[in-house]
This record gives C-alpha cells, structure tokens and sequence, in this order.
C-alpha cells in the first residue's frame, strides 16, 4: 500500500506550513544534487522562503555567478 494523496492547497497554519516547506526544500535539494550525479547535468536551483530567504543548489560546474550569467542571458 502505498501512501494518500494529499490535496494541493496553501497550508493556513503557518507553523506546519514552515515544516512541509522546510522538508520539501530539503528533498528537492536532495533530488537536485542526485540528478546532477547520477545524469552528469548541470543543475541549479533556486527557491525563495515566505520570508524572503534564498536557497539554491548548484553542481561544481555550475557556480554562482555562472548561474545568474545564464539564466539572465535565456531571458534576453
């Protein structure tokens, strides 16, 4: 049995909106970093909190500056 499907809708209390966010960055971290070495691409990831925090993930080839060079480039 495998587990529910859960409804995809805002959370309203903004504590366990903070947890399911914080778990779900994390795996979609972790997916990000196992796609870079298990397909060898190159993979950046860029998530805002609520408050406004930046969290990002890049593999080696893939720098902070090299980042945001590239992606403002696919937008002009």
């Amino acid at each position: 049995m495998g587990r529910g499907k859960i409804e995809i809708k805002r959370i309203e209390n903004t504590t366990n909106r903070q947890v399911t966010f914080c778990k779900r960055r994390n795996g979609l971290l972790k997916k990000a970093y196992e796609l870079s070495v298990l397909c060898d691409a190159e993979v950046a990831l860029v998530v805002f909190s609520a408050r406004g925090r930046l969290y990002d993930y890049a593999n080696n080839s893939f720098d902070k500056s090299t980042m945001i060079s590239f992606f403002f480039g696919l937008l002009r």
